[in-house]
């Protein structure tokens, strides 16, 4: 509920602006500790990260009310801002986006985990559970770039707005595409965040999809095993409707006004 939401971001607003808050019965304030203010911009950067790689992941609907506090915490406290991009590009190279080499003299455990993957005890996660935490993380950074708390000042511009989606895109379609890892970020992306690229870019919008649909996806074609095609076909068949419908959908669980009011 909007209610719930605004408490949840009044007590980490408040947490972060030296006031004391309750929290697991215990009073805590960051003036406690000289380094207690840098220590929370520092653990709920990483959280908020968090929650896209594994709440998102497994709930594709809650990026928004993640993304909408998120939003408004950056916009408030930009070193959170900071410390949040620097957790995502280090848990997600793909939203920078960059496509980590394999240097000589790195292992492959150390390049695996480079390129996003958890290792434990030499063991590298399934395929499938790696693409679920980066399209949590993407399908996040997608829905804050669009999302602006709603009661916050609204003089300024947003700390980290749509053109830095416009960006990605652009960056994505220049280089080479990944088997499996391309696909899935880029329907991700745009499943969350196409309707508001829409409206904002128009022509030049329509232009790069169809690029995207005549030059970049049978690259992706080009690399792509049978084992892989789902992640494909998903994009393949979004981007068909998209043009033809010349539309994008608004995205599943998009917070309406009408959800601020319950």
């Amino acid at each position: 509920a909007g209610s719930k939401l605004k408490e949840i971001f009044d007590k980490i607003n408040n947490l972060l602006s030296g006031k004391s808050v309750q929290s697991g019965g215990r009073t805590v304030a960051v003036t406690q500790h000289p380094q207690g203010l840098d220590f929370v911009y520092y653990k709920l950067a990483e959280k908020f990260v968090r929650q896209g790689e594994e709440e998102v992941a497994s709930n594709h609907d809650a990026a928004f009310p993640i993304a909408v506090v998120a939003s408004g915490i950056w916009e408030m406290h930009p070193r959170v801002g900071d410390l949040f991009l620097a957790h995502l590009h280090k848990n997600c190279p793909y939203s920078v986006p960059f496509y980590p080499a394999l240097k000589e003299g790195t292992s492959m455990e150390e390049y695996q985990r480079m390129l996003g993957y958890q290792v434990k005890d030499s063991m590298v996660e399934e395929q499938d559970r790696f693409l679920k935490r980066m399209s949590g993380m993407i399908r996040l950074y997608a829905a804050i770039i669009q999302l602006r708390w709603p009661y916050g000042d609204k003089q300024g511009t947003h700390a980290h707005g749509l053109n830095h989606g416009w960006r990605w895109l652009a960056q994505m379609l220049n280089i080479e595409p990944l088997a499996d890892v391309t696909a899935t970020l880029l329907f991700d992306f745009l499943e969350v965040c196409g309707n508001a690229l829409m409206k904002q870019y128009q022509v030049q919008f329509w232009k790069m999809m169809l690029l995207l649909q005549e030059d970049y996806i049978p690259r992706i074609e080009a690399i792509t095993s049978s084992g892989q095609m789902g992640s494909l076909m998903r994009l393949k068949q979004f981007v068909k409707t998209c043009m033809e419908e010349k539309k994008i959908p608004l995205p599943k669980g998009a917070l309406q006004p009408s959800f601020w009011k319950s």
